[in-house]
């Protein structure tokens, strides 16, 4: 239809439809409120205003999970600190996970900004009483609390944006999506774990992506086996019973970015706000890491060219 928006989510009636702004697919949609109340001749303008606002941040990562649990936030954290090691790069870690916003308690935060100078974090966990409180909001104004982050948030000259999102394909993620899609967005990194239950989510991630148009930079395997620190030899804990991530990636046509092993200290230093990369460096899952990040940092390199 020649008024479907072209940043809109999938099945949108069209601005002139009767339904505009209040089918089912237009729940979370930046442009609800405007195309509910008739003044639908434009998409929301703070799409445009986030584009002038983000025109200094030179990459734009989303960090996406298909189910909760996989480790998605730790991996949002442990990429930011390993693009900050380089001094000269300055990094933003923005998590949009309203109802669980576990990244200041993972970057050692307690009403601050900054991990490091060049590493700077915004979450709602700032904006709360507690880390206890709960945030119990619908659609819109989930919608309109990630629309301040980005615009209204003084991100100044920002190498590598890192927005470390909730699980799902819902209304945080149509948000981050819809208000991004003039800036931009290098593309999306996504975290699973070996089993099929977790892939069988992770396929619906990758769909949501290329129905939305984000690009897919590739798969993170997390938890993949356990090394035994003491005899050195590896353990499936979540045994992949259908060929695991290396199987989907190659029947979908979608890199594997890297298999990250647990590792005990990684859950310690996040709970205790620090780098796992730099505090245990000789643990085999900081290999993984680092191969992973810099697969990363190849792709945005690539894009720029």
């Amino acid at each position: 239809m020649a008024d479907v928006p072209a940043d809109v989510p999938q099945n949108c009636p069209g601005t002139s439809s009767s339904e505009a702004g209040k089918g089912t697919a237009c729940q979370g949609c930046p442009n609800q409120s405007i195309c509910a109340s008739g003044a639908n001749s434009a998409p929301d303008p703070a799409i445009e205003e986030v584009k002038e606002k983000l025109s200094t941040v030179k990459h734009k990562l989303l960090v996406l999970s298909g189910k909760g649990g996989v480790g998605k936030s730790t991996f949002s954290a442990q990429l930011a600190y390993g693009l900050a090691e380089d001094e000269d790069k300055q990094i933003a870690l923005l998590d949009v996970d309203l109802c669980g916003p576990s990244i200041p308690k993972m970057m050692g935060l307690e009403n601050e900004q900054y991990v490091e100078d060049n590493l700077a974090v915004m979450s709602i966990g700032f904006l709360i009483n507690s880390p206890d409180d709960a945030i119990i909001w619908r659609g819109p104004k989930k919608n309109g609390m990630i629309k301040q982050f980005l615009r209204d948030v003084d991100w100044g000259e920002v190498d590598y944006l890192i927005v470390d999102t909730p699980p799902g394909t819902s209304d945080e993620h149509l948000s981050v999506v819809q208000y991004l899609s003039t800036a931009c967005i290098d593309g999306a990194v996504i975290i699973t774990t070996p089993q099929e239950v977790s892939l069988q989510d992770v396929r619906k991630e990758i769909n949501f992506c290329r129905k939305v148009n984000v690009p897919i930079i590739g798969i993170v395997e997390n938890m993949s086996g356990f090394i035994c620190p003491k005899c050195k030899n590896k353990s499936q804990i979540f045994p992949p019973t259908t060929g695991g991530s290396e199987k989907m990636c190659n029947d979908l046509g979608i890199p594997l970015l890297g298999s990250i092993p647990l590792d005990e200290a990684i859950g310690r230093t996040c709970d205790s706000g620090k780098s796992f990369l730099t505090n245990v460096p000789d643990s085999p899952a900081v290999f993984s890491y680092r191969k992973i990040i810099q697969r990363i940092q190849e792709f945005c390199d690539q894009k720029n060219r």
